[in-house]
């Protein structure tokens, strides 16, 4: 007959191995040692024009390039029938959006934005039915209250997010992409890229483009009336 206490201690030990051991023999139950990273996004090295750098977005990776004809003007409500959507350049309204870090909750008249471009803005746009919430904010964090930059829903665009400047485009999946802040970088108020660098961003008439209330958005292609992208027959300065 075992005594009690010797009973007890050949329980204690039968614990101990079966806390130990595993399903499979000699794995250990410790965590592995190799874990995954949490994602994040770092700050990324301004990519600057400079005269012997005259467009940095060469080096970065996805950017489109095509070359329009500048000051190419249409008046409200003429449309132009851009090739590109977002449009990043050609025949555009007589009147500019506001671009000295205005966020448009929503979508606005694609032709008052392109004059923008023309003057060295870089326009954010984000497909409203996948980017929401924070990611809006991660965006908007980018361009609030920040000279030759602008930001608003595009409803329809291909990816999430987009970026435009006069004769570029970068489009991409995540908002945390570090080629939007090397694209903002490469183009904003690029005088070598921008047909009219330097050229005013501010507001020019509010009854004509109030950033309070901004003319809408026509999600419609454009009709037969439509102007080419290269521009009407008469330009405009």
């Amino acid at each position: 007959m075992i005594a009690p206490a010797r009973r007890l201690a050949l329980v204690a030990a039968c614990l101990l191995l079966t806390a130990c051991g595993t399903a499979e023999s000699g794995t250990p139950v410790a965590a592995p040692t190799t874990t995954t990273a949490a994602k994040t996004t770092k700050p990324t090295k301004a990519t600057t024009p400079s005269d012997n750098d005259r467009d940095p977005t060469k080096k970065i990776d996805g950017v489109i390039a095509k070359e329009y004809p500048a000051g190419q003007h249409v008046a409200s409500p003429q449309r132009v029938a851009y090739d590109q959507l977002p449009p990043l350049g050609g025949a555009h309204d007589q009147v500019w959006a506001p671009c000295n870090g205005e966020v448009y909750k929503v979508a606005i008249r694609t032709e008052h934005v392109v004059h923008s471009l023309e003057h060295g803005a870089v326009w954010v746009t984000y497909d409203p039915e996948t980017v929401r919430g924070d990611d809006v904010d991660a965006l908007a964090e980018r361009v609030d209250g920040k000279p030759y930059l602008l930001m608003s829903p595009f409803p329809g665009q291909k990816k999430p997010v987009s970026v435009q400047s006069w004769g570029r485009q970068l489009q991409v999946d995540e908002v945390d992409d570090e080629r939007i802040d090397k694209f903002i970088a490469a183009t904003r108020a690029n005088k070598y890229l921008a047909p009219e660098p330097g050229a005013s961003c501010d507001p020019v008439d509010l009854t004509l483009f109030d950033p309070a209330k901004p003319p809408a958005f026509d999600p419609n292609p454009p009709g037969p009336d439509a102007a080419p992208v290269t521009g009407p027959a008469t330009p405009g300065g």
